[in-house]
């Protein structure tokens, strides 16, 4: 227990290399698929996960990656708070998301 303490303050186990993150079950709102992909930060939950909306032609589907800094102590509940917060982030903008940023 202490070894995984001090590790967690030393920021050992953080990063690319050592980050587990798995995509959580996607869920569809208003022609958007919303895809939890909740990394682990040493016991804790980091929101993020991606936006996608199919392109209705057939082609290549439009991404958004969706990143916050909210860390949560719990995969499931980092999983439906990523959700909550891509619906508003919808709501607000919309395909406008997908533009290029200046």
């Amino acid at each position: 227990m202490l070894k995984k303490l001090l590790s967690g303050l030393l920021g050992q186990g953080q990063g690319d290399a050592g980050s587990t993150a798995r995509e959580g079950d996607m869920v569809e709102y208003h022609g958007y698929i919303i895809v939890p992909q909740s990394e682990d930060m040493g016991g804790q939950f980091r929101v993020s996960g991606w936006i996608r909306k199919p392109d209705p032609e057939g082609g290549e589907p439009l991404e958004h990656r969706f990143e916050r800094s909210d860390v949560v102590p719990g995969r499931d509940a980092c999983d439906a708070l990523m959700v909550s917060k891509a619906q508003r982030f919808i709501d607000e903008l919309g395909d406008a998301m997908f533009e290029p940023s200046r």
